[in-house]
């Protein structure tokens, strides 16, 4: 189980220029934005990157939004654990369960995944904002993420399974993101 006290949330590569080439895009954007708030409400701390920024564009603006309190690792590795920068920040939340997002699901989610794992991180893949530019692709990343021993689950299962409770301000909050 997802706890506040041991989670890190992963955004990988959600730029503008890619995100545009993405399959569900609309939906894909949607979601990673309410993980990004649910994680920001909910005090787990947010580590995003950003594949090769001057090609790609940075960051979509409703990502971006709700992380004006730090900046990306720039990144040019497909793997996030390739970035040196990256690992640093990781290693530096001292958290050991990491929720995964972003794109593309086969290529930059995936590798990372399989790497997290490599260096003994619980992996936690939020299915349903990763992507592709195609769903059979999007669908691969998300098989092999699973082989790799990453746990598939979705940005409510993820925020209510932290959240443990139906009460507090946290609750609502959450609720409201959701809905």
């Amino acid at each position: 189980m997802l706890t506040v006290e041991n989670t890190v949330l992963i955004v990988i590569d959600m730029q503008e220029k890619l995100a545009k080439a993405m399959h569900d895009r609309e939906n894909l954007a949607k979601k990673a934005a309410q993980m990004v708030h649910g994680a920001k409400v909910l005090g787990i701390p947010v580590i995003w990157t950003e594949q090769n920024p001057n090609g790609l564009g940075s960051t979509l603006p409703e990502i971006r939004e709700r992380l004006v309190d730090s900046h990306p690792v720039v990144k040019f590795s497909f793997s996030c654990c390739g970035e040196p920068k990256f690992m640093e920040v990781v290693k530096g939340c001292g958290r050991k369960q990491v929720l995964v997002l972003g794109i593309e699901s086969h290529v930059c989610v995936c590798q990372t995944i399989i790497d997290l794992k490599e260096l003994g991180y619980e992996v936690h893949v939020v299915s349903d904002a990763v992507s592709s530019r195609t769903k059979e692709n999007r669908a691969v990343g998300l098989e092999r993420a699973k082989q790799a021993g990453a746990t598939i689950t979705s940005v409510e299962m993820a925020l209510f399974e932290m959240l443990k409770v139906a009460h507090g301000d946290s609750f609502k909050q959450i609720l409201n993101i959701v809905k």
